[in-house]
């Protein structure tokens, strides 16, 4: 059986105030005027693997908001019990199969806070990765091919083909200076690091085993804890996890892993300049959300979540604007990656 988990944790600070502790971007209408990001990731797999099978992991907060949001059964939404990294995401929805009984299913695990265009071509490519987990036995990344030196990104190193739209994987590198994007995109066979990963979880845990023996050790007592509705003792071997992201503990150690090129359109959504790339412009180059009046304002984002007001502009010309019940954000759209300073500066704040 395959099944698709798609990682719906963390704040997404870039994005406040919109984003919140109970409402992350993946809860935000960011890449479609009519659907969250989260609705977007779960509607793009189901037909695939089916909407039965899609599990959405998450964080203990965020467990109600997403069982709310009705997008896949309840029974699904796995809320790992405290912040672990993407090892400790993984690790908790692995023991969660195990205690009920699946511990044959080939795995998705994708991200839901991306923007993928083409639905069919990342079907293909989904149905194409999960195939070669299945035969080769190994681990499955995917990646995408770079349209520009980007700095903010992890890459993948490729090397011998396995296959027409398969390689084997060198190694993972770090997010780059600038000359050293150059370089990546220049060389030909480096990946941008998309974050989606492919396996059986025979193949899984035989390579786990052999980076992180602990942690199998861990997965199979909280599994057994779970099973027995022992949720307290399963909560306390899951804080024995390292906290480490699953690339560094897994993919970047393992000694079985390829990547398949990602056939379909690809952008990271990480500050709210990339609304430019993902919304509806105007003639002046405007994306405007909710309602907006604005006149005389050229290559701004307008953005009102607020119920009851009205977002207005004049004159502006690259300014992001930001509005919701009980907060108001300008800046120029050359800052946008610094919104998390306010963030880190209204700490313990009601308003975040």
């Amino acid at each position: 059986m395959r099944v698709a988990v798609i990682m719906a944790g963390g704040s997404g600070e870039r994005f406040w105030p919109l984003s919140r502790k109970l409402k992350p971007k993946q809860l935000l209408r960011l890449t479609d005027p009519n659907k969250t990001m989260l609705q977007e990731a779960v509607d793009r797999i189901a037909p695939l693997v089916g909407r039965e099978n899609v599990y959405i992991a998450t964080a203990t907060h965020l467990e109600t908001p997403i069982r709310a949001a009705g997008i896949v059964p309840d029974s699904n939404v796995i809320a790992e019990p405290d912040k672990r990294n993407t090892l400790g995401c993984l690790s908790w929805v692995a023991a969660t199969f195990l205690s009920r009984g699946m511990d044959d299913v080939s795995v998705a695990i994708l991200t839901a806070d991306h923007v993928i265009e083409s639905p069919d071509n990342f079907r293909e490519t989904v149905d194409r990765a999960i195939t070669l987990s299945e035969s080769s036995g190994g681990l499955v990344t995917m990646g995408v091919t770079p349209v520009r030196p980007e700095t903010g990104y992890g890459y993948i190193e490729s090397g011998n083909d396995i296959s027409e739209f398969a390689k084997s994987v060198v190694r993972y590198r770090e997010k780059p200076d600038l000359e050293t994007a150059k370089q990546f995109v220049s060389a030909g066979n480096f990946y941008w690091n998309s974050g989606m990963f492919f396996w059986t979880q025979e193949a899984f845990f035989k390579e786990l085993n052999d980076t992180q023996p602990e942690t199998v050790s861990i997965i199979n007592r909280m599994a057994s804890a779970l099973k027995a509705g022992n949720n307290e003792t399963a909560i306390e071997e899951f804080r024995n996890i390292p906290n480490i992201s699953i690339d560094y503990a897994l993919m970047e150690r393992a000694s079985q892993v390829y990547v398949v090129k990602a056939e379909f359109p690809w952008d990271d959504v990480g500050a709210f300049d990339s609304l430019f790339r993902t919304m509806p412009h105007d003639e002046n180059g405007n994306v405007s959300i909710g309602s907006v009046t604005a006149t005389d304002c050229t290559g701004c984002i307008f953005y009102n979540d607020s119920t009851n007001g009205v977002l207005t502009a004049v004159g502006l010309s690259d300014m992001i604007l930001i509005q919701t019940d009980d907060v108001i954000l300008a800046a120029p759209s050359t800052d946008a990656q610094r919104v998390k300073e306010l963030v880190t500066l209204m700490k313990g704040s009601l308003h975040l």
